[in-house]
């Protein structure tokens, strides 16, 4: 009987940790609900699947994503730094080759300095234009995409199977962690008894 207490801990590990495996294992399953005893059980996730999808698309819409922002770091002066070289080989090539070709008298009168000087004034017209072109863009943006919709129409139509795999991926130590807390503190748990058991 006495070396039987000394199992009590493990025992008691055992049933912490099986018992936090199948709670988590129950944030996903079962998928579709299942009459037990009468009672209709089925996994948390998939059950309340639609209120999870709204929650998540209020905070991204709320908290996570604004067009402001995506804004202020588009007419960044390093960003529009960045576009300047594609912008001007564009021009290069608009201005040497495709105005040349639809307009060939062009070539007869216009030199290639007076070219550069009507690139340069294209590029300072376009470099003071962007950041009015980007502030209107992103502005139309907000009013026809709705964050908060696609995100919650996106999270509502995964599958209940590619929830569970986005959630795990998310929280996977997470889970672990609780995992073996419910076996750490069952052994603790298990210790006390015996304490009090061999104490009386």
């Amino acid at each position: 009987m006495t070396m039987l207490i000394y199992l009590i801990p493990f025992i008691s590990a055992f049933i912490g940790y099986f018992t936090n495996w199948i709670a988590i294992k129950m944030l996903f399953h079962p998928k579709n609900p299942v009459n037990i005893l009468g009672f209709k059980v089925q996994g948390i996730f998939p059950k309340r699947q639609q209120q999870f999808a709204q929650k998540l698309g209020v905070l991204v819409a709320n908290e996570l994503i604004h067009f402001d922002e995506i804004a202020d770091k588009l007419r960044d002066p390093k960003q529009l730094a960045a576009l300047t070289p594609t912008i001007e080989k564009h021009i290069d090539t608009f201005l040497s080759v495709r105005l040349k070709e639809k307009i060939p008298v062009l070539s007869m009168f216009v030199t290639g300095s007076t070219l550069d000087k009507i690139k340069d004034g294209m590029m300072e017209e376009i470099e003071s234009l962007l950041p009015q072109i980007i502030t209107q863009y992103t502005d139309g943006l907000s009013e026809q995409i709705d964050i908060e919709q696609m995100v919650t129409e996106k999270v509502s139509n995964f599958s209940s199977d590619k929830l569970e795999e986005i959630l795990f991926a998310i929280m996977k130590k997470e889970f672990r962690f609780v995992e073996i807390l419910g076996g750490v503190v069952g052994f603790i748990i298990g210790l006390l008894q015996v304490g009090i058991t061999l104490l009386q």
